[in-house]
């Protein structure tokens, strides 16, 4: 489990579907068998050496993230799984990646930073303005939606800090929702809507 404040970013320097070799100083930091979310997949580290660690892809986590477009060069945003004295300063990311989506514009306005993404229309109920989500393992927050798009507002230490400073018109992002919104349409579709969740008690709870 992580938070989604990035720790560091790395340089892949070898990838195919079966692993991902990165160059990070976080390394030092890092045994075999550690959890690090890499560009937000929950990878576990296979093996390590100076400065750079590997990991292995399952045929899966391969074909439905963006590392199906990554290459040797790029910068991906990493984290080491949380503690349970963690403070959870973003909000809980599981590293598991929903969907991936194309950004379609970013928007420079001073030092701030708004990214623009297209959102496949089946997963358009995960999303409320001002709720969580994750973008490449990044805790932000939905500054706005509209039909099959959703916007991003991204704060200079975040931009600077991150991978996300690379992102540009066409880039692919991984997608991982608030788990918090998948509970509770499992919860109306079991209850057949006639729970006492809806949007007024989301609301009132500070879900929305």
């Amino acid at each position: 489990m992580f938070t989604g404040l990035v720790e560091a970013t790395g340089t892949i320097t070898g990838i195919d579907k079966n692993k991902v070799r990165i160059n990070t100083s976080l390394s030092r930091e890092l045994k075999i068998g550690d959890s690090v979310a890499v560009n937000g997949v929950c990878l576990t580290v296979a093996d390590i050496g100076e400065d750079v660690f590997l990991a292995n892809l399952s045929p899966a986590t391969f074909s439905v993230t963006n590392f199906l477009e990554k290459k040797a060069g790029d910068i991906v945003n990493l984290e080491r799984a949380m503690l349970l004295s963690s403070r959870i300063d973003g909000h809980l990311v599981y590293g598991h990646i929903d969907t991936t989506a194309k950004v379609v514009d970013v928007i420079k306005s001073n030092d701030f930073h708004t990214i623009r993404i297209a959102l496949p229309s089946e997963f358009k109920n995960y999303v409320v303005k001002k709720g969580s989500i994750a973008i490449d393992g990044v805790s932000l927050t939905i500054a706005g939606e509209s039909a099959g798009f959703i916007e991003i507002a991204i704060i200079p230490h975040t931009w600077n800090n991150s991978a996300l400073r690379y992102l540009y018109a066409g880039s692919s992002v991984n997608i991982e929702f608030d788990i918090i919104s998948k509970y509770i349409e499992k919860n109306l579709i079991i209850y057949h809507n006639k729970s006492r969740i809806n949007l007024e008690f989301l609301e009132e709870n500070g879900f929305a």
